[in-house]
């Protein structure tokens, strides 16, 4: 019998993609995914947020509207989330549904624990949540002011043909992560579990404002351990492209033995 959740979906053709991403829609990711999608599909489409979404997970406006600003026929942004942006796009903007969602390219690596707070990654959720095939897009860096972008724009046109061409099931989105290196460099890619990545905890920071009234600012914390082979964090930062495939399923099934056997014990 079949798995159902092991299914090929994909089309072996592109011929629409929908970009969206959550660091807005002026950002320069956004620009470089543009030049990538117009090498794959002739039809590319931009429905992207207003202002910088990063951190906004998978979140949904459901308490105020959205407003779109058409720039171009095929390109939009909304005041909303990157989730929101996609249901806009598939909802009422296009007339048809694209062959593939493609998310990003985000500023900056998405790795591990972060992924579940990354909007990059939460528009790729939404695509498939929605039945895309979907795949999220970063590049790593180390300095703000050096963002590789050459290397995500030469890579990512092969690297999105090659998965293309094999398919995935559709119980799942893609998370792509490019290193920090240049491209000629960068070690072919890999498919890598999520692992725990180096954010290390959430931190909060007060400050004072110059009328004197106390605000706060929310930080990341990070740390440099090594992450586990075969992790998206070990293949990157040894030079590799990492693809992780995600899910929405969060079950820990040893901790839910074992609270069985907990509660047995207790009835018993």
């Amino acid at each position: 019998m079949v798995n159902p959740e092991v299914i090929v979906t994909t089309p072996r053709r592109l011929e629409r993609i929908l970009i969206t991403n959550d660091d807005g829609i002026d950002a320069p990711g956004l620009a470089v995914l543009e030049q990538v999608a117009r090498e794959l599909a002739d039809e590319v489409w931009v429905v992207a947020p207003a202002l910088d979404q990063s951190g906004i997970s998978h979140a949904l406006s459901l308490h105020h509207p959205l407003r779109v600003v058409r720039k171009t026929e095929r390109r939009f942004s909304v005041s909303g989330t990157p989730a929101d942006c996609v249901a806009m796009a598939l909802r009422q903007l296009m007339p048809s549904p694209p062959d593939l969602l493609l998310s990003g390219i985000n500023r900056g690596a998405n790795l591990g624990v972060e992924t579940v707070f990354s909007g990059t990654v939460g528009a790729a959720m939404a695509g498939l949540l929605m039945g895309i095939p979907s795949l999220a897009l970063s590049q790593a860096y180390s300095r703000r002011d050096a963002v590789r972008w050459d290397t995500a724009r030469a890579l990512a046109p092969d690297v999105i043909r090659q998965l293309w061409a094999m398919g995935w099931g559709s119980s799942a989105c893609l998370n792509i992560n490019f290193p920090d290196v240049a491209a000629e460099v960068a070690t072919p890619m890999q498919i890598t579990t999520q692992g725990m990545g180096r954010m290390s905890g959430l931190n909060m920071s007060q400050r004072t404002d110059e009328r004197e009234q106390d605000y706060y600012w929310l930080t990341i914390d990070r740390h440099s351990q090594p992450d586990i082979d075969g992790s998206e964090s070990a293949v990157v930062w040894s030079g590799g492209i990492s693809v992780t495939p995600l899910r929405f399923e969060r079950n820990e099934p040893d901790t839910a033995q074992r609270l069985r056997e907990q509660l047995t014990s207790a009835k018993g």
